[in-house]
């Protein structure tokens, strides 16, 4: 993919502080950079399932994914690509970003816009698809040798297509086993993070009323050998299984809920935001 330019990455604290980024993003990679030199990095992987900001995007099912991303100086640019099972039945997730990190002072920023892509939706809706754009802003700051702290918030105009604005704001922490307790070529980082999302409302043919806030949290372990990385992480949300299903239109939703005259008429019930325990493994590239 970088033609023959790739080399393996040094051991380092690969474990990021997601916080709330899609799939292989490129908000897990390194904010260092050269100046004056054009730089490239991939990873490809694959995961147990695909959770993105505490709900599944593979209907807790395996997905896998892969990332490039070009930087010059504090510039980059970058594209990922993941499975997906939604209800609007893509062929993939397809994501575009672009965006500048530059430092100001001890924290290293990231100023970014994303466009996510759904080629090949069989039943787009009523909405004709759910490709959106969305802009970030992140911080990232390291506090000694072995903590890392970050915040982040992320806005949409029109989220997934629906009509209505998103707006997420998420913080978290890292801590990096030092290189003196573990074998050589070897990283280990414990990440933690919680975010929060609330909503505008969605068009009249969708209802017309909000999608309903909630709390995402996640919890976990990354190892580092060389280019492989190993990440064991759980997850969870504070939706209830009536509001995950008028939050992500789980096709596979049963019956048996609370009724909800406005949001969810037939007491439809999901299980795709709840506690789900993840194993992810890809191995990256500079």
């Amino acid at each position: 993919m970088t033609g023959g330019l790739a080399q393996v990455e040094a051991p380092s604290p690969a474990g990021a502080i997601g916080l709330g980024n899609r799939g292989w993003s490129a908000a897990e990679t390194s904010h260092t950079g050269s100046a004056n030199e054009l730089e490239f990095s991939a990873r490809a992987g694959f995961a147990s399932d695909y959770i993105y900001r505490g709900t599944t995007l593979s209907d807790h099912g395996p997905a896998a994914g892969a990332a490039f991303e070009t930087r010059f100086g504090a510039l980059y640019a970058g594209g990922t690509v993941a499975t997906v099972r939604l209800p609007t039945e893509p062929a993939a997730e397809f994501t575009f970003a672009a965006g500048i990190r530059p430092k100001i002072a001890t924290i290293d920023l990231d100023l970014g816009v994303t466009y996510f892509a759904y080629p090949g939706e069989r039943l787009p809706g009523e909405t004709n698809g759910i490709n959106y754009w969305e802009t970030v802003i992140r911080g990232d700051r390291r506090i000694g040798e072995q903590v890392r702290v970050a915040g982040g918030y992320a806005y949409s105009p029109d989220v997934s297509n629906t009509g209505a604005w998103s707006q997420y704001v998420a913080a978290g922490v890292g801590f990096d086993v030092p290189d003196r307790l573990l074998p050589q070529n070897l990283a280990v980082s414990f990440t933690t993070a919680a975010g929060y999302s609330w909503f505008g409302n969605q068009t009249p043919q969708l209802g017309g009323f909000p999608l309903p806030a909630y709390l995402n949290w996640q919890a976990g372990v990354t190892f580092t050998y060389k280019a492989f990385n190993l990440d064991l992480r759980y997850y969870d949300t504070n939706l209830s299984r009536e509001s995950c299903f008028v939050f992500t239109g789980d096709p596979n939703a049963r019956p048996g809920g609370r009724v909800n005259l406005v949001t969810n008429p037939d007491g439809l019930v999901s299980n795709w935001c709840g506690a789900t325990f993840v194993a992810k493994a890809w191995f990256a590239f500079n």
